[in-house]
């Protein structure tokens, strides 16, 4: 592998990609492409708005300009990024020509239609990603560009086919570039990391979009990035299946969201839709103790409302009996209950199955009439159907249900839900449930978030839930049985990205095993694939953190981090100044590198942690549960940003600042949940981590490496 950042020295040091040296005339040519490519772009822009949105009708109109503006927006030219990051030639044998591709976010083609640009998610890109000596695809030479803010500041070929004796030396070489690129700076939200997937990673985003996949991934190894890049490849590759039925990407908490969110725009994707799991199910106005929501979030919970919801369809008593002309007509009982329960026995929901009562028990007056000489057609049928007599039968055998009722009738009567819950729930656990004083109706109930998935479960039972194309549920582990059911039937007929990682469940009720998660999505015997090279967390940190992983996940892998950097880990003991050791070490932080310094402290200590931090005149923000929003361009926000720990969940800064461990810890309802919650924040580093504290840390975390 050569780098260059001037006229190249192959048996060199790798060089620095935004080093400014002597000009190299193939520099010089590949900035010129760069160029030429933005002017191809820019004219790709004018000739799209100018296009005239004609069609055969005005809403025919207005959805073809909307498209039209989309395709506008997905060609802006940020001149922050550059248009291509790599670039492969390729030959598939001594008899062809070699093609030469230029990898890119987007595709960009010339006057011609000649491809200038290859959008990654292109099928000839994949080389770019998976191509290696061993198996170089056809490549004969990878090249990777050093960007500094939009510009090419430099190249590193990787010869593919070399001779067998160069192996060593074309194939086995770290990319400086491609360290650089992973190792700069956060700062504001998430990257897309088009320019350094690896191949394990690859191999994820390019899945069918039939296929279900869970990855288990250890922090830092890009799960979140590799969900949000499968969901743009998708989109690329299955256009017109996914713009449909449509593409979700379901995340912990608004904060998080709002973090990524920034991906998928930057790869000209912009109709993804982002929800967390609560907004997903509906808004709460109540809460419960951790005891209640873990009984509500138990699978089981299912059985109790299946069964409350068929219960309440009736049982013929009488026949039925329909008055038509000089004759009535009648239909006996245990006739009735043969149809009642043919409907019920069909799978269909309630509501369905409701709605085709009065046709069934029509169409066995219309069998009557024929027998009995007369001949009706289908328009008797139908007003047999919606005749009072019929109506009037069918809804008392079959009431109109909706999901508040239903559950407010089983938490404020002992007795239905006993019945409800016969043989599944202990009467300890029904008891759990019961209100102790019920609100005066169902509108006046403070429904818990738990309360709000069981309500979306009703629903689904009385009219079946819309499926999605592909749904990315992002930090799965910490979800619920009947919550993984609620994202699950969003995905009945489509496939699901699932992302987690066992090590940071931090919920009461986190999963055990990706198979248990899986079965409750509805998606059992899915593919399982593990990630355990740490791209984004560098080893110091990585390998201080998983020393809790004997204690909180002994069953997973010991994450491996693949960085050139091996970070900075300090371990600092307060001696009873516990904040001003913490506004010194963020002091440190900020002037140690640039970049973001994320202080993680636990909930309650948030608010003495900024007060400190005031006084010592350390400007910064501080999460909240949802970002502030982006910064003006010409006023960069705060590089500190004050973290409570439970918020801290697939956020990254450069450096990191941990308060007191064992209040982060201790805040949990049990040891376990607390060193996974503890894990977490201690991976949320990209440089350097410094932990300080006053109280005395895990035995696991109390000696630190050399």
């Amino acid at each position: 592998m050569s780098p260059h950042a001037h006229p190249p020295d192959p048996g060199g040091p790798a060089a620095d990609p935004t080093t400014e040296s002597a000009p190299d005339p193939e520099l010089a040519r590949e900035q010129e492409h760069l160029r030429s490519a933005r002017a191809e772009m820019a004219r790709m822009r004018a000739h799209t708005l100018g296009l005239q949105a004609q069609a055969g009708d005005k809403i025919a109109g207005e959805q073809l300009a909307y498209t039209l503006w989309q395709r506008a927006q997905s060609l802006r030219d940020d001149p922050s990024t550059t248009l291509f990051f790599g670039r492969i030639d390729t030959q598939a044998g001594p008899d062809h020509p070699s093609e030469r591709h230029y990898i890119g976010r987007r595709h960009i083609s010339d006057s011609d239609g000649e491809p200038v640009v290859v959008d990654w998610r292109a099928g000839v890109s994949t080389p770019f990603y998976r191509a290696s000596p061993r198996e170089p695809m056809g490549v004969t030479l990878r090249r990777r560009f050093g960007v500094d803010r939009g510009q090419l500041t430099a190249y590193e070929d990787e010869h593919l086919t070399a001779p067998q004796g160069d192996l060593a030396g074309a194939g086995h070489r770290s990319s400086r570039i491609l360290a650089h690129e992973i190792e700069r700076p956060r700062s504001g939200p998430m990257r897309d990391i088009v320019a350094t997937i690896q191949p394990e990673q690859d191999e994820i985003v390019r899945a069918d979009v039939t296929t279900t996949i869970c990855v288990q991934g250890a922090p830092g190894t890009g799960k979140t990035a590799v969900g949000l890049h499968r969901a743009a490849w998708l989109l690329y590759s299955f256009r017109d299946r996914l713009s449909r039925s449509g593409v979700l990407v379901i995340g912990p908490n608004q904060a998080f969201l709002e973090h990524v969110g920034a991906v998928l725009p930057t790869l000209g994707e912009i109709e993804v839709g982002h929800t967390t799991v609560e907004e997903l199910t509906g808004a709460s106005r109540g809460a419960d103790t951790a005891e209640v929501a873990t009984l509500k979030g138990d699978a089981r919970l299912a059985r109790v409302l299946h069964r409350a919801v068929w219960s309440r369809v009736g049982r013929a008593g009488e026949a039925l009996v329909v008055p038509r002309g000089a004759r009535r007509w009648r239909v006996p009982e245990y006739d009735v209950q043969e149809i009642v329960d043919e409907l019920a026995s069909r799978g269909v929901p309630y509501q369905s199955a409701r709605a085709m009562l009065p046709q069934r028990l029509a169409h066995a007056v219309l069998v009557r009439m024929e027998r009995s000489g007369d001949n009706p057609d289908d328009r008797v049928q139908d007003a047999v159907a919606r005749s009072k007599p019929v109506k009037d039968y069918a809804a008392g055998l079959w009431p109109a249900l909706d999901p508040a009722a239903v559950l407010y009738g089983l938490f404020s009567d002992p007795g239905a839900l006993a019945t409800a819950a016969d043989g599944i729930l202990s009467p300890d656990e029904q008891r759990m449930l019961v209100w102790d004083k019920p609100p005066r109706s169902k509108g006046a109930a403070r429904w818990s978030p738990a309360d709000t998935v069981l309500l979306d479960e009703i629903a689904d039972l009385l009219e079946r839930t819309p499926s999605l194309g592909h749904i990315i549920l992002d930090e799965a582990q910490d979800l619920s049985p009947m919550q993984l059911r609620a994202v699950g039937r969003r995905a009945s007929t489509g496939s699901l990205t699932v992302l987690g990682d066992l090590a940071q469940g931090t919920t009461p009720w986190a999963t055990r095993s990706w198979d248990e998660s899986l079965e409750h999505l509805g998606k059992r015997g899915a593919h399982l694939e593990e990630l355990t090279r740490g791209f984004r967390v560098p080893a110091a940190v990585l390998e201080y953190a998983a020393r809790l992983l004997p204690r909180i996940a002994p069953e997973l892998a010991l994450p491996e981090s693949v960085r050139s950097n091996p970070g900075r880990l300090d371990v600092v003991a307060a001696g009873g100044r516990l904040l001003p050791a913490v506004v010194s070490a963020v002091g440190s932080a900020l002037e140690g590198a640039p970049g973001t310094v994320g202080v993680i402290v636990a909930d309650d200590r948030a608010r003495a942690t900024a007060r400190a931090l005031d006084d010592a005149g350390l400007e910064h923000v501080r999460l909240r549960g949802a970002s502030s929003g982006p910064a003006e361009p010409d006023r960069p926000g705060p590089r500190v940003e004050l973290v409570p720990a439970t918020l801290a969940k697939g956020l990254e800064f450069d450096q990191v600042v941990v308060v007191e461990p064992a209040a982060i810890a201790a805040a949990e309802p049990d040891e376990r949940t607390g060193l996974r919650r503890l894990y977490v924040v201690l991976t949320r580093a990209v440089s350097g981590l410094t932990v300080v504290h006053d109280r005395p840390l895990p035995p696991e975390l109390v000696t630190v490496p050399a």
